[in-house]
């Protein structure tokens, strides 16, 4: 099933906003699963090198154990989910509909 959005469109001579479906492709789907994984592999690098950093500065013990659970809790924070760029590169498409 293809991934879709809606985006609020204007009516001109209308108050009431109409709303419009966009699709991805199959081939953007896959562009933005493939966006999303690879930056969320170099988050999770930082993220990991940062709990290292973080567990040394507070001279913790058992130093692998914590670097995976402080690296996680980083990345749940900081990462960028499928679904935020598989919305934005909707928008894009909606935004350059509306433009023509």
């Amino acid at each position: 099933m293809p991934f879709s959005k809606n985006f609020p469109k204007n009516v001109e001579g209308s108050s009431y906003t109409r709303w419009e479906e966009v699709f991805l492709t199959e081939t953007e789907d896959s562009e933005e699963k493939k966006k999303c994984r690879e930056e969320n592999i170099q988050l999770m690098s930082e993220c990991i090198n940062d709990a290292r950093e973080i567990i040394l500065k507070q001279e913790m013990k058992n130093f692998d154990p914590n670097v995976i659970e402080v690296a996680k809790s980083l990345f749940d924070k900081r990462a960028s989910h499928e679904i935020y760029f598989k919305e934005a590169r909707a928008k894009k498409k909606f935004d350059a509909q509306k433009s023509k």
